[in-house]
């Protein structure tokens, strides 16, 4: 399968992607949403900031998948795989504050980060404009 990760271009995340600084993909949520019980290692997952072609992808290690959250809970996984996720040691908190009304919670591990050769856009429609993880049989159905 085939993954697109949306990101927020504000966070500069691709970059850290790129150069190994950020090694896991997370993604929290209030219910379970795309990217829960569909990504499997071995996938691909393609990158892309919001508005913007995608620009990097990478395959899926590991996937970890946590359930009935609680403020507890999202403190000791952003403890321990916060820094692996790109978000500096001095932000901890701020992000433990951000999800702590998270219910669920996928952290897929990043292997063999790397850019696109040649960028490309991606047809959404079908999918919803809000939508930030699509997931697809193959990346060429939705190139543009």
């Amino acid at each position: 399968m085939d993954h697109v990760a949306i990101m927020k271009p504000s966070w500069k995340l691709l970059r850290k992607i790129v150069n190994g600084e950020k090694k896991i993909e997370s993604r929290w949520y209030k219910t379970r949403r795309e990217a829960w019980g569909k990504v499997k290692t071995g996938d691909i997952i393609w990158f892309k900031d919001s508005g913007q072609p995608v620009t990097v992808r990478a395959k899926a290690g590991r996937v970890l998948e946590f359930s009935d959250l609680t403020p507890e809970k999202v403190r000791r996984i952003i403890y321990q795989y916060g820094g692996k996720d790109g978000i500096a040691l001095s932000r901890l908190e701020y992000f433990c504050q951000w999800a702590k009304n998270k219910k669920y919670c996928v952290l897929v591990f990043l292997e063999t980060p790397q850019p696109v050769a040649r960028p490309f856009k991606i047809n959404k429609r079908g999918f919803g404009m809000s939508r930030a993880w699509l997931t697809i049989k193959d990346i060429a159905t939705i190139k543009k």
